[in-house]
């Protein structure tokens, strides 16, 4: 005589693959979420992402998608495994089983999986995360900022998608439980969940929301900044993204309700899209997730192949091979000494350009801000001395340029970018200056802009208006700039980094400062008996990277000294090591959200023979043709894997083409930029690659599980 808890684990044996399912994806979810947490908290991370910046916005918003998909995943999951468990529930409660009894086995059951699963995944997500990490470390690149550590807090984040996801399958477990009617629970398994009848304008109606969307997220918070002087929540700026989402999901509810064929066309596979619509809701709540995944990984795998081919473009195109430059009170190499090392390392100097410049104040505008409680609003203000800007004379800038410009007298010019991309970080147009030393002043009239990448956010003056200006400039106030070229600029990086050492070594600790360090507003603040926003200690409070000598190979000290050279094969060469931790952080991202996508689209798939099994037995009896069975798969699971992957990849490549087109001053699109897209096409091929990999992998699994010739 068998006791009902020893039928009941015999029927659990006879269905071990719905509860390895379950346990399968509640594990998985937890081990990716905890995984991407660790990282995304990591010491290691947060050292080199500038609090506030756009990488740091990037991972986090990547983050959310990966855990809205995580989540609508397990929920799927459960709601599948108690869906395939309703018909022996049903028959316990004929044969007379109370529901406690039945409570009993499944909290049983529910706490080994939710917790064991939940568990695993969290424990294991470190190391996870650990060995990807190394992995990178040991195939990829390696740097000193390399080593990986992590913030304990980061499980707080994993806990409480555990505790989603413990408290998601008890309550479902609960509902289940409470059903009175045996004749509904018997026939549950057997239950579809259709979507109605869908208008065929879904489908363009929801491409054109889906576009308004991505527009109107990108522009609205510079409209609210800009016209309307109103940094808003980060939930406002959200709302307006809304659009794009509600048309995704037309766009899906169109391809499985009625698809893109018209006229006899779409009966030709009326087997195949019927089944689909019969899974309706759930077959779109993963292509949605799945869209999202694939669209987020996207944006995280751009990032490096943007970078890397826009800075090689940038490096590869500058006129000069070295640039260097120094406040004049401090002493660095001057030119005899950098010959002597040159010829130590046998490199040979063709041109040497030397020409002094001033750091002069100049006039601006600023923000007051009012914190409304709903954002901040701001009003500007302006004074004729705000912050500085290095000025030179027109001889001095033809000299090192090469250029031949001839400014007027009481006109100012603004260097920018050479491709006009980078205007915006160019310090805008001066109209009153201010000698610091003397505290004489001068009004000059802006003109039309110059062009010399090296000297971007740099300003050019009239020789005579320059003299007068800068006379009585102590050293503190002054600069020295070099511009040299060599022979064989690929085979000097060992001169490169040996005068780096020098450079670094031989500057004293007053110009130990981030470039975001302004000597005018920091001398104005001391006047004022007040301490300077962006001094090294409050710049360290803020969270911004404060650079230290004995750093000097860090990404951060490559990337904010305020006085980092420009050393063409030093920039190449170090490249890689000293964007590491951005790269590989952004490569780890894109394997986490990939990973999810496959894992989603292959549970989903295998789940087709599950629930269709007995109407493809049907068809086979019916005299349906292995090959016949076999598009009808192909069909199903096609669009699983196509549907989300077309959508998902057009919408990433347009709202990037979108942030580039207009992320330039003037708008449009520069050669980096052209170079990077390019190079995010051959991501976007070898992604798809893999995907059809999974796809063909999928489908001969499908159709073994079957029993179809593939």
């Amino acid at each position: 005589m068998k006791t009902f808890s020893e039928v009941y684990a015999a029927l659990r044996r006879k269905n071990r693959g719905q509860y390895g399912l379950l346990t399968g994806c509640c594990f998985f979810s937890v081990l990716l979420i905890t995984a991407y947490a660790c990282m995304m908290r990591s010491p290691t991370i947060l050292t080199i992402l500038p609090e506030g910046g756009d990488s740091r916005k990037q991972v986090v918003m990547v983050f959310v998608l990966a855990v809205l998909g995580c989540a609508v995943f397990t929920t799927y999951a459960a709601g599948l495994f108690f869906r395939q468990k309703s018909r022996a529930t049903g028959v316990f409660l004929a044969l007379g089983a109370s529901r406690g009894q039945l409570r009993r086995e499944l909290v049983k059951e529910l706490t080994l999986i939710a917790f064991g699963s939940c568990a695993a995944g969290a424990a294991l997500g470190a190391p996870l995360a650990w060995a990807v990490w190394q992995g990178f470390r040991t195939f990829l690149v390696d740097s000193q900022e390399m080593p990986l550590s992590f913030d304990p807090q980061a499980y707080l984040l994993a806990l409480a998608f555990s505790a989603y996801v413990v408290v998601m399958l008890f309550t479902l477990a609960a509902r289940f439980i409470r059903r009175t009617n045996i004749i509904d629970i018997v026939q549950e398994s057997h239950k579809s969940e259709p979507i109605r009848t869908v208008p065929r304008w879904y489908g363009p109606a929801g491409i054109l929301l889906m576009l308004l969307g991505a527009v109107l997220g990108y522009m609205m918070p510079t409209f609210f900044v800009k016209v309307l002087h109103w940094y808003a929540p980060g939930a406002v700026d959200a709302l307006f993204y809304l659009p794009a989402l509600a048309g995704l999901y037309m766009v899906l509810l169109h391809t499985v309700v009625n698809g893109w064929r018209r006229g006899a066309n779409r009966y030709k596979h009326i087997i195949s899209v019927s089944m689909m619509k019969f899974q309706g809701r759930q077959t779109v709540r993963n292509m949605l997730v799945m869209t999202l995944l694939i669209a987020g990984a996207y944006f995280a795998s751009f990032y490096a192949p943007m970078l890397s081919t826009s800075s090689e473009n940038a490096y590869a195109a500058r006129p000069i091979d070295y640039e260097y430059h120094w406040r004049a009170d401090q002493s660095l190499p001057q030119r005899d000494e950098v010959q002597a090392l040159a010829e130590e390392t046998n490199v040979e100097i063709t041109s040497w350009a030397q020409q002094g410049a001033a750091v002069l104040g100049k006039d601006g505008t600023y923000s007051i801000e009012t914190d409304t409680g709903f954002g901040t609003t701001y009003t500007t203000a302006y004074a004729k001395l705000l912050h500085g800007a290095t000025f030179f004379s027109e001889s001095a800038y033809n000299a090192l340029t090469g250029q031949d410009v001839d400014i007027p007298a009481g006109a100012c010019a603004n260097i920018l970018d050479d491709e006009g991309g980078s205007g915006y970080l160019s310090g805008g147009d001066a109209t009153h200056l201010t000698n610091m030393a003397t505290g004489a002043e001068l009004d000059v009239t802006p003109i039309e802009p110059l062009r010399y990448t090296m000297l971007l956010g740099c300003y050019v003056l009239d020789d005579i208006d320059y003299a007068v200006l800068t006379e009585g400039l102590t050293d503190v106030w002054r600069e020295e700039y070099v511009f040299f070229n060599v022979t064989d600029v690929e085979n000097s990086y060992p001169f490169a980094k040996a005068l780096f050492d020098e450079i670094v070594d031989r500057s004293g600790p007053e110009v130990e400062v981030g470039d975001y360090y302004d000597d005018v507003a920091a001398a104005l603040a001391a006047q004022a008996g007040e301490v300077y926003d962006y001094s090294p200690e409050a710049a360290a409070s803020r969270g911004l990277f404060t650079p230290e000598y004995s750093d000097r190979d860090s990404s951060g000290f490559r990337n904010y000294w305020k006085y980092m050279p420009q050393f063409r094969i030093l920039d190449q060469n170090d490249f890689v090591t000293t964007m590491a931790v951005f790269l590989m952080l952004f490569i780890f991202i894109a394997i986490v959200c990939f990973a999810a996508v496959i894992v989603i689209a292959f549970t989903r798939c295998m789940t087709i023979a599950l629930v269709n099994a007995r109407v493809y037995d049907d068809l086979r009896h019916l005299g349906a043709s292995n090959g016949y069975l076999f598009r009808s798969v192909r069909g199903q699971i096609s669009r699983v894997f196509l549907v989300p992957a077309l959508v998902g990849t057009g919408l990433i490549w347009i709202f990037y083409m979108m942030i580039m087109y207009f992320n330039g001053d003037p708008l449009g699109f520069t050669r980096s930029e052209l170079a990077g897209m390019g190079a995010c096409l051959i991501v976007v091929a070898a992604v798809s690659a893999l995907l059809y990999l999974v796809y063909r992998v999928t489908r001969k699994s499908v159709c073994r599980a079957l029993h179809i010739h593939s």
